[in-house]
């Protein structure tokens, strides 16, 4: 049988490719995490302002049913940084996963803001990956604020596939603001995912880059912005495709967002209704935008929509 030269090549390059895909997501490094003490997390991160409460984290942090890891992992071609939560001893069952997307722009190290909540999910029986995104925590990169950092996001399946102690099959999605923004699009670009839910989400970006913060934030993020804006706001701006959000869909916010308008969430449940889509909304009564005096029932409210839509 005689193959043509250029045919090898192609079947060569065919492979390669191949290859390449499969590394997207590889485990390069693994870490567990020592928590400082209440005083430093509270100066050097949000934690008491936005989060938890000291018998939270100090609760969380004596409790050694868990281990909190640091993994570094590849996507596109470069390494970032994810965040492991879950049982130190490792059992037969299988647990669901939620991957946890972080709110804000570049952040540094935030593990001691996200334990208290990754403490009180996988006492209600999950693991917890939650993707930094490039140029945070250490990595290289540069954040595009849902641009390609959204890769990040997408290769945390190959990151999950590689834990031995994780339900494939279950893998849920939940976002913090930007966040929320992430996961629209990770839904709409196939991420596998049986449900997602969000809270202080935005879901169009048009409003948010007229505001002096705006512009800023424009500034540092796209420095082309004005020779794309069609295409960086439609990507970003849920609520101009509702139509592609094809999973069970959870929409939390408080009333008294100053960050994000609930607006953002009741127009965009508006579109999921037009479209037909299975979604819930929930406006906590005087919440603010992560919902810090209502986390508890914020999460509770995830966990029970979550375990909905788990299969055996």
């Amino acid at each position: 049988m005689l193959f043509r030269r250029e045919s090898f090549i192609f079947i060569l390059l065919l492979v390669s490719n191949s290859a390449f895909a499969q590394q997207e997501g590889r485990i390069i490094d693994r870490s567990v995490y020592s928590f400082p003490s209440w005083d430093s997390a509270k100066e050097t991160t949000s934690i008491e302002k936005r989060y938890a409460t000291k018998d939270e984290y100090v609760s969380a942090v004596k409790d050694g049913q868990y281990v909190f890891e640091k993994i570094r992992y590849n996507s596109d071609d470069i390494e970032v940084v994810a965040y492991f939560y879950g049982p130190k001893k490792i059992s037969k069952a299988k647990r669901p996963v939620i991957v946890f997307n972080r709110g804000s722009y570049i952040r540094g190290d935030i593990a001691p803001e996200l334990l208290p909540m990754f403490h009180r999910l996988a006492k209600a029986g999950f693991t917890i990956v939650a993707p930094m995104y490039r140029g945070s925590d250490g990595a290289k990169g540069h954040d595009e604020m849902g641009g390609a950092d959204l890769n990040d996001l997408m290769n945390v399946i190959g990151l999950i596939n590689g834990l031995k102690s994780v339900d494939a099959q279950n893998v849920f999605l939940y976002g913090e603001s930007r966040g929320g923004m992430m996961v629209f699009q990770a839904i709409r670009d196939g991420f596998p995912a049986r449900a997602a839910a969000t809270f202080g989400g935005f879901t169009d970006l048009t409003p948010m880059t007229t505001s002096e913060q705006g512009k800023a934030m424009i500034e540092a993020i796209w420095p082309d912005f004005e020779n794309r804006r069609i295409q960086i706001i439609t990507r970003r701006s849920a609520i101009q495709w509702p139509e592609k959000i094809n999973i069970p869909l959870l929409l939390m916010h408080g009333s008294n967002d100053g960050t994000i308008s609930p607006t953002h969430t009741l127009k965009f449940a508006n579109g999921l209704a037009e479209a037909q889509k299975e979604y819930g909304v929930i406006v906590f009564p005087g919440g603010k935008h992560v919902l810090k005096k209502h986390r508890i029932e914020r999460d509770h409210q995830t966990v029970q929509f979550f375990r909905k839509y788990m299969v055996e």
